[in-house]
């Protein structure tokens, strides 16, 4: 027992004197889930991980063709390296795409899904989806290809919102609102859809009664004939 306490002794003394930028070298070689873990284990480390030179290296080691491209214009900025390095996360497991329109969907990603997920009182669904769509037109994008990538970003973020009490009022309060967005920034009927969908199914029993018949008079208006899904059978 001893003995191994002072193996254990050694190997920590031994790694706590290795210098920042070998540290980084090892850390960024690990998978991203154990990150936290790493965290954990010594404050020194905790700081390092959270340092921008630590961010910056995973970055580059992660995806190398990050550092060579140019930030870009619009609302929803690139950030530093660690928002970067979570953007392309989200493009790589999420979206499927590695080119730099994927990065960008990755940023906007980000930005929409905390901006519903902290939204408090009312929210401002027409700057939300106008800045999104605004984002990808300033980038070079047309609108027709502006409002499809913002839709399949929508898709993405209502399909990853937990379920809860906040979810499900944001839900309710884009089905009520969807239908006053100005024409040039209209959800896709597919976005719509989707959001009755998870209402009618996954938060199907958190809608009283007098919310039940106010939904489906608001996706009457919109889909016909409704899915038998939504009507619960």
């Amino acid at each position: 027992m001893a003995q191994a306490s002072a193996t254990t002794e050694d190997f920590d003394y031994s790694v706590g004197k290795l210098p920042d930028h070998l540290l980084i070298e090892i850390f960024t070689r690990l998978p991203p889930s154990q990150f936290v873990v790493i965290s954990c284990v010594k404050k020194q480390w905790a700081t390092l991980l959270k340092g921008e030179p630590f961010w910056q290296a995973a970055l580059v080691k992660t995806w190398p063709f990050a550092g060579e491209r140019k930030r870009w214009p619009g609302p929803i900025s690139q950030g530093p390296s660690r928002r970067r390095y979570a953007a392309l996360h989200v493009t790589r497991n999420i979206f499927s795409v590695n080119d730099e329109i994927g990065e960008l969907m990755g940023h906007v990603y980000l930005f929409l899904k905390e901006k519903l997920e902290n939204a408090t009182g009312t929210l401002p669904t027409r700057i939300l989806h106008g800045t999104v769509i605004d984002q990808f037109i300033t980038c070079g994008k047309s609108r027709d290809c502006a409002h499809e990538l913002a839709s399949q970003i929508w898709l993405a973020v209502i399909n990853n919102l937990e379920e809860n009490e906040h979810t499900f009022q944001l839900l309710k309060h884009l089905a009520e609102r969807a239908a006053f967005l100005p024409d040039e920034y209209r959800f896709s009927s597919e976005v719509q859809g989707r959001i009755f969908e998870k209402l009618f199914t996954d938060f199907r029993d958190c809608l009283v009664h007098g919310e039940r018949d106010i939904m489906l008079a608001c996706a009457r208006s919109k889909f016909h004939p409704i899915p038998c899904a939504w009507l619960g059978y």
